[in-house]
């Protein structure tokens, strides 16, 4: 019990520290950050309930005004901007990765058990509620919000490449560190 609120407590921690890595604010008023890269991670190491929990905890505290998303931001203001269908994606995409993982056990190549988990939960998932949350906020049609997100995608694509690799190296090195 111990470990598991251990890990859950430290992939909040590394997300919210995922923060400091510099953003780029694009013209639509989302960043990218690698904090997408926390809740990758957390799907791929914690399974989907515990990913869910760290990612939900932080947005907790995101929501109580602790400025731990990227450019200093927090508050329930976060959830009223741009970026909220994204935030509000973070969990679940965390809870599929997590679930991918578990289901995809019969490919042997932990690399791309955790890529196509990350491309599905972290890409899609959230981009589905990112594009959803642009819209109401934006006042736009879903299609206008799909093509103001795409300059996500390569930055994304990094990011599930870098997730799949450090869960490729947990997996060959440090394989009782996973749930």
């Amino acid at each position: 019990m111990e470990r598991t609120i251990a890990f859950i407590a430290l992939f909040a921690a590394l997300t919210a520290a995922l923060a400091f890595v510099p953003a780029l604010t694009l013209a639509v008023g989302v960043p990218i950050t690698a904090q997408t890269m926390g809740v990758m991670l957390a799907g791929c190491v914690l399974g989907p309930w515990r990913a869910f929990l760290a990612i939900f905890i932080f947005l907790i505290l995101v929501a109580l005004g602790v400025p731990l998303l990227a450019g200093g931001r927090g508050g329930l203001g976060v959830f009223l901007s741009p970026s909220a269908g994204y935030l509000i994606g973070w969990p679940i995409g965390a809870l599929v990765i997590g679930a991918m993982i578990h289901q995809l056990k019969a490919i042997d190549n932990s690399f791309l058990r955790g890529f196509v988990a990350c491309l599905v939960g972290g890409i899609i998932v959230i981009h589905i509620t990112g594009v959803l949350g642009l819209a109401i906020i934006l006042q736009k049609t879903v299609l206008e919000s799909f093509w103001l997100t795409l300059p996500f995608i390569p930055g994304d694509i990094l990011k599930a490449i870098l997730a799949a690799t450090i869960y490729w190296m947990l997996c060959t090195n440090r394989p009782n560190s996973l749930f």
